[in-house]
C-alpha cells in the first residue's frame, strides 16, 4: 500500500466524496484505512470497566484504499504516488503532480 499512517488523503468516493482526512490506521491485509472523521458509523458499546458509559458512539469505519488518493498540499489536490531511488540507494515516495518526495 502506497498510503501510510498520519498521511493527508482525498477520498474520491462514496458518501463523503471530497473531504479530506488524516489516516489514523492502516490495515494493510485488508486493503482498507481507518480515516479521522470521514466514514462516521454509529456502534453500540456496552459498559466496560474503562467506559462506565454505553450507548451508541459515533465512530470511524474502514474505508477501501482504492477510494482515496493521497492529498498533496502544493497541489490543492489528489495525486498518485510514485517511488524514486535516491544516489544513496534510498527508496522515497514521490508525488506524480509536483515530483516532489514525500515524508
Amino acid at each position: 500500500m502506497r498510503v501510510k499512517k498520519g498521511d493527508t488523503v482525498i477520498l474520491i468516493s462514496g458518501k463523503d466524496k471530497g473531504k479530506t482526512g488524516k489516516v489514523l490506521e492502516v490495515f494493510p491485509k485488508e486493503e482498507r484505512l481507518i480515516i479521522e472523521g470521514i466514514n462516521m458509523a454509529k456502534m453500540h458499546k456496552k459498559p466496560t470497566q474503562k467506559v462506565k458509559q454505553g450507548g451508541i458512539v459515533n465512530q470511524e469505519a474502514p474505508v477501501h484504499v482504492s477510494n482515496v488518493m493521497f492529498y498533496d498540499k502544493k497541489a490543492g489536490k489528489g495525486t498518485r504516488i510514485g517511488y524514486k531511488v535516491l544516489d544513496n540507494k534510498e527508496k522515497v515516495r514521490v508525488s506524480r503532480k509536483t515530483g516532489e518526495v514525500i515524508d
